[in-house]
């Protein structure tokens, strides 16, 4: 039985974990394994360790192994609800971009009012590409040093 290979357990206790309700295919017939999702059965025995009270005595290694095994689980599930919990919403990046967005445009649209007092008159091409590239660059680096401050509670449902 591969499933006890996988769980480090006796074929027998698979057998008592399908009579107490284990995730399994209907039995084939006999001398045919029956088919399992080795995720739905790890989270069953989370559940089924949740719920059936510890016994006053420990029953020998394979208990060890179900009880080491539901531990795991439960850590990897913390682990992973601390992984969620640590990244962004998505909301709030959305916020943010648009606030940077916003100040993009307000510094490019204030080249023409910074250049024009620079370029009037000007015959050279030359050097009005390098004054307008100037103030360009200028304009997107305000932009880029700008902080963007997001209230978390500002657009939360």
């Amino acid at each position: 039985m591969e499933l006890a290979e996988v769980f480090g357990v006796a074929k027998t206790t698979v057998d008592a974990w399908i009579q107490r309700g284990c995730p399994a295919s209907p039995s084939r017939g006999r001398g045919q394994e029956r088919l399992f999702n080795t995720s739905d059965v790890a989270a069953w025995l989370v559940q089924d360790a949740r719920e059936t009270p510890m016994p006053t005595r420990i029953e020998g290694e394979q208990e060890l192994r179900l009880r080491k095994l539901a531990s795991e689980v439960g850590l990897s599930e913390l682990e992973l609800k601390r992984l969620r919990e640590s990244l962004a919403p998505v909301g709030e990046f959305a916020r943010a971009s648009a606030l940077q967005d916003a100040v993009i445009r307000k510094q490019l649209l204030a080249v023409p009012e910074r250049v024009y007092p620079q370029l009037a008159g000007e015959t050279s091409e030359a050097r009005f590409k390098r004054v307008l590239e100037a103030e360009l660059v200028r304009a997107l680096e305000a932009a880029a040093n700008v902080e963007i401050e997001i209230d978390s509670e500002a657009g939360a449902d």
